[in-house]
């Protein structure tokens, strides 16, 4: 049995001791921030939930008035409606923002992976290279989405009269105007926009891969699609899954682009153009924070799957 020699033991309560003292610190420097973000944050997340149980009508009702699962399942008291679960138009919203979030996170890592390494790579003007895509992201979303807008005009457009002389539209049809084609050109859309900051994550993670190990490579004769697939893409894995996280996230959450381009056509509206319909235009804010609450555990749940994917791959 080894025991502490009674000389170190001041040393070992002084070094506990500071420690503890470093500790309350840091707790007490954190209070303001974790007040703010209290305030800003918990308040109306626990306000959305709480007015999610109710049947508050804001030009109607003078207060909230409790309906339990109303809104999320059963029929409310009065005979209003259906809860958001029993309501096509909720399904249809979140079926397409699964498509538009795997269809543009798809593509946009694709692309955006490709234009990395290129921009990466020694070749001439690769700092205006890098200038230039950075363009489509630094516009506004409202400019560009009014931009696409105008591009997929059925009668000026020049995307849709392409469209129409190479047979893919009839004559004064438009991308937009076609419910079959409508969701994919607004994936066009964000992936045009969105593309360049999927590259800029991407060659960020693939400037933290040291050069020697690609000399190695090169020595030992490994072609560079072996390279890629070796050596590149399992040291970028890191930086692709945040990457994917951030986007994926985004999109699931998407409203300004698809609003302004569509408005609240069936064919593109998205869980929060639906959120946005029932609580401004409707003014149904227990509903409408009914479907806010459904977001917010989709997203959550996406949240965790990646986050778990994270912890089991490099743990």
């Amino acid at each position: 049995m080894t025991t502490t020699p009674t000389s170190t033991r001041p040393a070992v309560r002084r070094t506990r001791g500071l420690h503890a003292s470093r500790t309350r610190v840091a707790l007490l420097l954190l209070v303001p921030m974790l007040l703010v973000l209290a305030a800003v944050a918990g308040y109306p997340l626990a306000r959305t939930i709480y007015l999610s149980f109710t049947d508050y009508n804001i030009l109607q009702d003078p207060a909230p008035k409790w309906i339990g699962l109303g809104n999320y399942w059963f029929t409310t008291p009065e005979g209003v409606g259906l809860g958001v679960l029993q309501t096509p138009e909720w399904w249809q919203s979140v079926w397409n923002t699964v498509k538009f979030t795997v269809g543009s996170v798809l593509l946009e890592t694709v692309l955006g992976l490709a234009f990395a390494l290129i921009i990466n790579s020694k070749i001439k003007g690769r700092g205006f290279l890098r200038t230039a895509i950075l363009v489509p992201w630094a516009i506004p979303t409202v400019v560009s989405a009014q931009m696409w807008n105008w591009m997929y005009n059925d009668s000026f457009g020049v995307i849709s009269q392409w469209g129409q002389k190479l047979g893919f539209l009839h004559t004064g049809e438009s991308f937009l105007s076609n419910p079959d084609t409508a969701l994919a050109a607004l994936v066009a859309v964000d992936v045009w926009k969105t593309t360049p900051f999927m590259a800029l994550l991407l060659l960020a993670g693939l400037q933290t891969i040291p050069s020697d190990m690609y000399e190695a490579a090169d020595v030992d004769g490994a072609s560079p699609w072996t390279q890629f697939w070796r050596l590149t893409l399992p040291l970028l894995t890191p930086a692709l899954l945040v990457a994917l996280i951030f986007r994926t996230l985004d999109a699931l959450r998407v409203f300004d682009m698809p609003y302004i381009v569509k408005g609240n056509a069936p064919e593109t509206i998205t869980m929060s153009i639906y959120a946005r319909q029932q609580l401004i235009l409707n003014s149904q804010f227990g509903f409408g924070s009914a479907i806010s609450v459904m977001i917010f555990l989709i997203i959550m749940v996406f949240t965790a799957i990646y986050v778990t994917s994270l912890r089991v791959k490099f743990d």
